[in-house]
């Protein structure tokens, strides 16, 4: 891969938890910051941290319209992409009560934010990390994983946001295997990564760890050249271990993406 300091890394949900210590961590090792969030004030006072050309877009990830539209903003700006981080999502309990919710699209809110979202992002700037020559995509998913019902993934029967959280988690992960393998020979890799648990982040009520864990083990995703060509992994913290058996599962893979594609239009 390029020096650090000619790559671009494009890091969702940047403006605060993980994602804002993680950007800082990579601006500060000369990497350009593209970073995403919800709130143009949060992405404001990020940008005056991260350097001049450092970027930003703002959407809300509850919308596939915005979340293509962020993806031709990138793609307007920049002409290669060296690191896509998809690290934004939503916790078991969001605001408005334990109920199930959904998105602006009329999906059940955690799936469509913490996995959909993410797949049509990467799939819409993949010709810009093919651009790239070798390219990394890093998913930060969970050690929260319950198996996809593909008869119900609305999950419109049985409802829990840890249902809902956990399965919106296993599926970045089956996703992830299934494109590492698409992916293989095109120097683009992928992996998906649990950061660390109970981090001080606005989704976790009693943290366990702390950030600079997660930013440790993101970060190492995002740049140990000894990671290069690694692909189609899932890591707890520093150490590579076995997801649920459902992402290494041929027909979950191939009915997952064929759901995705469906849903994302």
């Amino acid at each position: 891969m390029r020096p650090l300091s000619e790559q671009t890394v494009l890091i969702t949900g940047a403006t605060d938890g993980l994602g804002r210590a993680l950007a800082l961590d990579l601006a500060g090792r000369g990497m350009t910051v593209l970073a995403h969030g919800r709130d143009e004030e949060r992405l404001q006072a990020l940008l005056a941290e991260l350097g001049p050309e450092a970027r930003t877009y703002r959407a809300d990830l509850s919308s596939l319209a915005e979340v293509r539209a962020m993806a031709e903003a990138v793609e307007a700006d920049v002409d290669r992409l060296d690191v896509l981080v998809s690290n934004a999502g939503i916790g078991r309990d969001v605001p408005g009560g334990p109920e199930r919710q959904e998105s602006a699209d009329g999906l059940e809110l955690r799936f469509a934010v913490n996995y959909l979202a993410g797949y049509l992002l990467t799939r819409e700037l993949l010709p810009l990390l093919r651009a790239a020559g070798e390219a990394r995509i890093v998913n930060v998913s969970s050690a929260a994983q319950m198996p996809i019902d593909f008869d119900d993934v609305q999950l419109l029967d049985g409802y829990s946001g840890t249902r809902a959280y956990s399965q919106s988690k296993l599926a970045q992960i089956v996703s992830t295997v299934d494109l590492a393998e698409e992916l293989q020979g095109t120097g683009v890799t992928v992996n998906a990564l649990h950061p660390a648990t109970f981090m001080p982040t606005k989704i976790v009520a009693t943290p366990t760890s702390t950030i600079e864990e997660g930013v440790e083990a993101t970060a190492r995703l995002v740049v140990d050249p000894d990671l290069a060509g690694v692909t189609g992994r899932y890591f707890d913290g520093l150490r590579e271990t076995r997801a649920h058996e459902q992402a290494y599962d041929p027909e979950a893979r191939r009915r997952l993406r064929q759901l995705s594609d469906e849903l994302v239009g």
